[in-house]
């Protein structure tokens, strides 16, 4: 049933070439990152990191496993890809493509971050990049969904009011959100079904 499922989703995504065919900006950036998708009894569950509070940039915030494009990467899929296997531990043959959301920049870092899905296996002991994860959370996606809401933030002595995602002592903001507001309004057909 779990493939059903996984055949179900892979239809609502973008194609892996429209997904990374966005060109970016001048001078942003080029980063991908993967958004691994499973299912527990029919639901659909993501994974999520937690950034080290070391790192010099999001420090601390949730994010999706990924990170800038190397020159060696042949694609920006190969890019999410090699940067989950780095920063969870997540091998490259255990995660099956099924396609792309729409990229989206980032403010501070001017970074036009381009997400690819990935059926995974989950794992409840993920070989995780001491330096740049702290955690690995795995949430379910409809549960998440629900949970979106105006929050009220400060960053660098700025205060303001974004949508963002609550998860069980998390907040999940910014590009992140935005990413997980395009997969769930592409994969609401399925949300509903167990």
């Amino acid at each position: 049933m779990d493939e059903r499922l996984r055949d179900q989703l892979a239809s609502l995504l973008e194609t892996d070439s429209s997904a990374g065919a966005a060109g970016s900006g001048p001078l942003q950036t080029e980063a991908a990152v993967l958004v691994p998708i499973f299912a527990v009894d029919r639901e659909l569950h993501i994974l999520l990191t937690k950034r080290q509070q070391s790192l010099t940039h999001h420090a601390g915030e949730i994010s999706f496993p990924g990170g800038r494009r190397d020159p060696n990467d042949a694609t920006l899929l190969e890019t999410a890809l090699r940067e989950a296997e780095e920063e969870i531990g997540l091998p490259r043959e255990s995660a099956q493509p099924l396609g792309g959301l729409r990229p989206t920049s980032t403010i501070v870092t001017n970074y036009v971050i381009h997400p690819y899905v990935a059926w995974i296996t989950p794992s409840t002991r993920w070989r995780t990049s001491p330096a740049e994860v702290s955690a690995v959370i795995q949430l379910p996606l409809r549960a998440l969904g629900e949970s979106a809401q105006q929050v009220e933030l400060t960053r660098a002595e700025h205060t303001f009011r974004t949508r963002a995602y609550l998860a069980p002592g998390h907040v999940i903001w910014g590009a992140t959100a935005r990413i997980i507001d395009d997969l769930l309004s592409r994969a609401a057909p399925l949300l509903g079904a167990h």
